[in-house]
């Protein structure tokens, strides 16, 4: 396939670099020569320094017979303006990088691939959706949700009073008949062994381990790792930033009591205005008598989403030593990433990352309908949807000679979930939960294809 992608920043880069690894044709186009070095010594791709949204830079780039072209620049307007020209001049498909979930939540009224942006991606409500997520499950360090919640990937780290570690995964499901996940993948405690179990896989003590479950197995999983998933009630979000406003405003919807602080006068009034059921605070989130004026020590949750990520953590890290259950925070910077469980931080976001993550499945081979990664793990987890034709419908799964590098998490059949074992035989339009490594993927999609 050859892909255009416009801007050289952690987006561009990340996705160029996952790219890099497969036998696709990447142009990188970005007018920063800095950021272009830095990605030509690093990757084998094709670099253009210039503006991505001049004709002869994409004539240059050989536009007419791109696949894909991904803008995803700082700029949302620069990224429409490339995604607009370049299909006029021949790009089979476009996907546009947006910070304002404005544009997505019009695009009934407005249909954005009439003027040529096939793919809107918005980094804030990607955010929002996983702040989200994570404080309605919030027994769990890592959640997200297939087809509504149909099935759903959750991350525990395990208890040593976890009735099943020492247990082979054989063993456990024997045990514990009945329940309603499936392990996909566990990161062993001080290494960097990742491992896609097996029947003779045993869970260890200090295991991150990740499951897709049913609805019904989210309290089950929950008993059975010893993780406690008290509810949520009492929020503090700190920064008023679009994210945190939005993150605010679908708390509320949701009967949290939720509290804002913000330390620009004229924001603050904004967002008391635009937020009847938040109680909105002008001040400095980092003034710790605020917080303790505020109560932080009986939050359930803190969300620090500030415009600085060094900011996000400390803030976090003060609500930990204060006793919050619950912490997010907002960053910038990937290499954060391996920090996060050894610093207390519970988990951290980044909305390039998300974004990228988001556009990645347009690139795979076979219907990919939902794709994601987990941070700090190397694995990709991909939502497939079966043909008629595909490899995947003509045996049960047992007799499939699936790749031992991937594993079948589960199966959405007529909008039902079902966690899918060796005896079940997936059947044309059936949507399926696959978790692979990297190196495998080529090998599941074959079976898709």
């Amino acid at each position: 396939m050859k892909i255009i992608i416009a801007g050289a920043g952690e987006v561009g880069f990340h996705l160029s670099k996952l790219l890099s690894y497969e036998a696709h044709d990447i142009t990188l186009i970005d007018k920063d020569k800095d950021r272009l070095v830095y990605a030509d010594t690093r990757l084998d791709i094709k670099t253009i320094l210039d503006d991505a949204t001049s004709i002869e830079a994409l004539k240059n780039a050989n536009i007419e017979n791109t696949d894909l072209l991904i803008a995803v620049t700082s700029s949302e307007t620069t990224n429409i303006t490339i995604c607009v020209i370049s299909k006029k001049l021949g790009a089979k498909k476009t996907i546009a990088r947006i910070s304002n979930s404005e544009f997505t939540a019009n695009k009934n009224e407005i249909n954005f691939a009439d003027l040529g942006i096939d793919e809107l991606i918005s980094t804030e409500e990607l955010a929002t959706n996983e702040i989200k997520l994570l404080i309605e499950q919030a027994g769990f360090h890592y959640t997200h949700e297939f087809e509504g919640g149909k099935l759903t990937m959750v991350g525990v780290t395990l208890s040593k009073t976890a009735p099943f570690v020492g247990m082979s995964v054989k063993k456990a499901a024997a045990n514990f008949s009945g329940i309603h996940f499936m392990p996909i993948v566990i990161k062993r405690k001080y290494t960097n062994e990742t491992i896609i179990p097996r029947g003779d896989t045993v869970f260890k003590a200090g295991d991150q381990a990740y499951f897709i479950t049913l609805k019904e197995g989210v309290e089950e999983l929950n008993k059975l790792s010893a993780t406690r998933n008290e509810p949520i009630k009492n929020v503090l979000i700190l920064g008023g930033s679009r994210i945190g406003k939005k993150t605010a405003r679908e708390l509320s919807k949701r009967k949290l009591n939720v509290k804002l602080i913000e330390r620009l006068k004229t924001r603050a009034i904004e967002l008391a205005e635009d937020l009847p059921d938040t109680l909105v605070i002008y001040g400095d989130g980092r003034d710790v008598e605020l917080l303790e004026e505020e109560n932080v020590s009986e939050m359930d949750a803190v969300i620090a989403v500030t415009g600085r990520s060094e900011t996000n953590i400390m803030l976090c890290l003060a609500a930990k030593s204060k006793g919050v259950k619950r912490t997010i925070a907002l960053v910038q910077n990937v290499d954060y990433f391996n920090l996060s469980k050894n610093i207390g931080i519970d988990t951290l976001i980044n909305k390039k990352l998300l974004a990228a993550n988001n556009i990645f499945r347009y690139i795979r081979k076979g219907e990919v309908l939902e794709m994601t990664f987990i941070n700090n793990i190397n694995v990709e987890i991909l939502e497939f949807k079966a043909h008629k034709n595909s490899k995947i419908t003509k045996k049960k799964i047992k007799d499939l000679k699936f790749p031992r590098n991937a594993i079948i998490g589960g199966v959405i059949r007529d909008d039902i979930g079902i966690i899918a074992l060796g005896d079940f035989q997936i059947q044309k339009d059936d949507k399926v939960v696959v978790c692979c490594f990297p190196k495998t993927i080529s090998k599941v999609e074959d079976f898709f294809d």
